[in-house]
């Protein structure tokens, strides 16, 4: 009788700790966050001479701020917006994505899916040890000058992702 009783005990708290699965809370950034991130990627930039298009998304790729200096390329902020979609896909920078997809590797194949980047000036954007966003940036002259820009970004806000 004890073992049934507690069976049945055991079964109720797993029922009820499946029940609290069913749900969870995200972090994700705010627009006000968002929008600080881009245009402190976008003055870094100017600053070295570049015109750029900066975009930042929310953790799930989804763009949340496109900004495009006067003089950037028609191209940068597609570009933008698909490198920072692509470190928020893959959580990882375009920079070392790129280098992990290279031609003969076994995760080339990855670079015909549509909106990929391998290319350098998309980072993931974390916060209290999870995914929050991401930023891309585009119009550099290199992957090295457009991940500077976005890092800056980054480290503008960075004291308010912690929290």
């Amino acid at each position: 009788m004890k073992r049934i009783t507690l069976s049945l005990i055991v079964l109720g708290l797993t029922g009820s700790a499946l029940a609290q699965e069913a749900v969870f809370q995200t972090r994700t950034l705010t627009p006000e966050a968002a929008l600080k991130a881009a245009q402190v990627a976008l003055e870094a930039c100017r600053k070295q001479g570049y015109q750029i298009a900066v975009a930042v998304t929310d953790r799930n790729g989804l763009v949340q701020v496109l900004l495009r200096d006067r003089f950037a390329g028609p191209h940068t902020p597609t570009v933008a917006m698909d490198k920072a979609w692509t470190a928020a896909s893959f959580k990882t920078s375009t920079l070392e994505f790129g280098k992990d997809t290279q031609p003969g590797k076994a995760m080339s194949g990855i670079r015909h899916v549509p909106r990929v980047v391998a290319a350098g000036g998309g980072l993931p954007i974390e916060g209290g040890g999870t995914l929050v966003g991401a930023i891309g940036v585009s119009g550099g002259p290199g992957g090295e000058a457009d991940e500077s820009c976005a890092k800056a970004g980054i480290k503008a806000i960075a004291d308010s992702l912690e929290l």
